[in-house]
């Protein structure tokens, strides 16, 4: 790369509760000379700034178009309902909707969750946002329910969560432009599905897969101890004595003569 030449980079959109540190932390080693830059977008927007340009992928929730946009389903989150910490649902481990049917339930209008139809009372007004709602929450106006990611992000030391068995669940996806699927994209999606830094992705043709073979087998068999050379066994006669120097040393035979007794002199 000559001095005038610029990196590409990588910009990776991702939308509230998602945490891509650990597959940011794997394409800064494999990836050292590429900056990846993170643009954090609401989950409305999401969509707008990937058809846009504005980032080359991006961790968003389900459901995605398949008309323009290419998605890979990742993980599916536990939903949970938050509540102030004396509230009286917090001493069960988990609850249903139907425990939550006398009270305000908070709908804010970035709710991540497809409801058919939301449990217990509706407020007054919707919540603008998912963070103005936890605010609601703590002031004892209703509780909330959310991802569970969500709920930790915007964690409050007065407000607690516990999980809504039968409540709808937010799945995360890595999405991007499917006409848009370019080296880089292809490298993230790696990181994202656990392949190793030497992973060829099944695409390795035929003849090296046969060279890389046939070099193993040479390899293998020039370490056996009857390959030839100085390192191997003695060859064996046919009797199965070996060959060679007999058992005083010598030739095997008597020096410049037949075998046998003299003859006698008459």
């Amino acid at each position: 790369m000559t001095g005038s030449e610029v990196p590409h980079s990588f910009r990776l959109a991702y939308v509230p509760g998602v945490t891509p540190t650990k597959w940011i932390r794997i394409w800064n080693e494999r990836l050292p000379d590429v900056p990846l830059t993170l643009v954090a977008v609401s989950p409305t927007e999401a969509f707008g700034v990937l058809r846009g340009g504005g980032a080359d992928a991006g961790f968003v929730r389900l459901p995605v178009d398949r008309t323009d946009l290419s998605a890979i389903p990742l993980y599916t989150e536990t939903t949970v309902v938050v509540i102030p910490k004396d509230h009286l649902v917090a001493s069960a481990e988990e609850v249903s909707t139907a425990d939550l049917a006398e009270e305000i339930v908070l709908h804010p209008l970035d709710d991540t969750l497809d409801w058919e139809r939301l449990p217990g009372r509706p407020a007054i007004e919707r919540p603008a946002t998912t963070a103005d709602a936890i605010e609601l929450v703590a002031a004892g106006v209703g509780v909330l329910v959310v991802p569970q990611s969500l709920a930790r992000l915007h964690h409050r030391k007065d407000l607690t969560y516990r999980p809504v068995s039968d409540a709808p669940e937010s799945r995360v996806a890595l999405s991007w432009p499917q006409d848009e699927t370019t080296d880089l994209v292809e490298q993230f999606i790696g990181i994202v599905r656990g392949r190793t830094v030497n992973s060829t992705r099944g695409r390795q043709a035929p003849a090296e897969q046969h060279k890389a073979t046939a070099k193993a087998k040479a390899k293998a068999k020039a370490k056996r101890p009857d390959a030839g050379g100085s390192g191997g066994t003695q060859r064996k006669t046919a009797s199965g004595k070996p060959a060679g120097r007999g058992a005083r040393g010598g030739s095997g035979g008597p020096k410049g003569g037949k075998g046998g007794k003299p003859r006698r002199r008459s």
